[in-house]
């Protein structure tokens, strides 16, 4: 990339990231181009479309999540691991109004930029989930994608109620009873 190119690019995502913070995922990308101080064709060489953009935007927050898992890898407690980092991934989906709302429906589309990145967020989820399981702390029959799933709708239903902000993590408390080994 040249460098100009390189500067539109970083500024876009900066702006992406303050316009998606304002405003929510589905915030225009003209003003995010306008913003940027780029016309929207600029905008669209760099990112073909909405989700491109919005990868782009969480991609530090992401390697945030593949850090945390790594941490949490070789826990004493693979549930309690497993539970640390699905709070986490429900504090991340929750940052951003409608993020869990577009990470649920681009985990079924492979072609997204978005299921590419949940493409690891799974991979780092399933190795905590295998040892909980191993451990006997949560059913065999429970998957990541399931898990991935919840912890968007979770997020989604807390984002619906920002006056009750105990509801994520009794939720997820809820979620988890069912997860439960019997």
């Amino acid at each position: 990339m040249r460098a100009d190119a390189r500067r539109n690019h970083a500024r876009l995502v900066t702006e992406a990231r303050a316009v998606f913070a304002e405003r929510g995922t589905d915030a225009s990308l003209e003003e995010i181009a306008r913003r940027s101080g780029v016309g929207i064709g600029t905008l669209y060489r760099h990112f073909p479309n909405r989700h491109a953009m919005m990868n782009a935007v969480f991609q530090d927050a992401l390697a945030a999540l593949l850090e945390r898992s790594r941490e949490l890898a070789d826990a004493e407690e693979p549930c309690t691991a497993l539970v640390d980092w699905l709070r986490a991934i429900i504090t991340h989906a929750g940052e951003y109004r409608g993020l869990a709302r577009e990470l649920m429906c681009a985990s079924g589309d492979e072609s997204s930029a978005l299921a590419r990145c949940s493409g690891e967020l799974r991979e780092a989820g399933e190795v905590l989930l295998l040892r909980a399981q191993r451990g006997g702390a949560v059913r065999a029959d429970v998957s990541i994608g399931d898990l991935l799933q919840l912890t968007n709708a979770i997020a989604l239903a807390s984002e619906q109620s920002p006056e009750d902000p105990g509801l994520p993590d009794r939720l997820l408390r809820l979620t988890l009873r069912g997860l439960r080994a019997m």
